[in-house]
């Protein structure tokens, strides 16, 4: 590591590697707070329906998924970034919500029956659709953070990374929570499912309910 630092500082500066790694650490960080962020559920609520239904076995299913969903969202966000999409805010935020019921009443319409196993391509292009979706979600955010800068895909693969980064700790919170309560106080998994998935429905429908679409 040091080896790095000492060869990046010669060939741009101590000076600009210091405003370089500032730069970068900023996107990751904001990144990381999007997904992180509890004013904006909305996210942590997708990753948990999407990860309940595994455990820590299932480690490189799960990590594909969420990798699918980081890859959506950032599409989206390119799209918008460059101007090739404008999306109606209303119309998105209800969508938002729809996905998380989508996938919670997957869950629970299928739980102990092996579908996650079964239809992985389909789950997989479902959660890259899904990711999309949300990404559109953020887009006129994104765009006032983007500003004029000339960096806009470097900015963008950094704040790529920093959901990935927070995704993967929300998807082990919850692989854990499962682990404990499966092994711990005896849930069987399909209860597990059941249990977080309906709760994730009950939170989803006011939001859906409440949407300036519906309004």
């Amino acid at each position: 590591m040091k080896f790095l630092l000492k060869f990046f500082s010669c060939i741009f500066g101590t000076q600009i590697l210091i405003i370089m790694l500032q730069n970068f650490w900023f996107n990751v960080e904001y990144g990381i707070n999007h997904v992180l962020d509890i004013n904006a559920y909305d996210h942590v609520l997708f990753l948990i329906v999407l990860t309940v239904p595994y455990v820590f076995k299932n480690w490189k299913r799960v990590l594909l998924l969420v990798s699918m969903f980081t890859l959506g969202h950032t599409l989206s966000l390119v799209l918008a970034a460059y101007n090739v999409v404008t999306v109606n805010a209303a119309v998105v935020e209800f969508l938002i919500p729809i996905t998380i019921l989508i996938v919670a009443l997957f869950n629970v319409f299928t739980s102990g029956k092996g579908a996650q196993r079964e239809k992985v391509g389909v789950l997989f292009l479902s959660t890259l659709f899904f990711g999309l979706v949300h990404g559109l979600g953020f887009a006129r955010e994104f765009k006032m953070l983007l500003g004029d800068t000339d960096n806009k895909l470097v900015l963008l693969l950094e704040f790529a990374l920093g959901i990935e980064l927070a995704q993967i700790i929300i998807v082990f919170i919850v692989l854990f929570l499962g682990y404990v309560v499966q092994t711990i106080f005896r849930f069987t998994k399909r209860d597990w499912i059941m249990v977080i998935s309906a709760i994730v429905v009950g939170l989803v429908i006011p939001m859906i309910l409440n949407s300036d679409f519906l309004s």
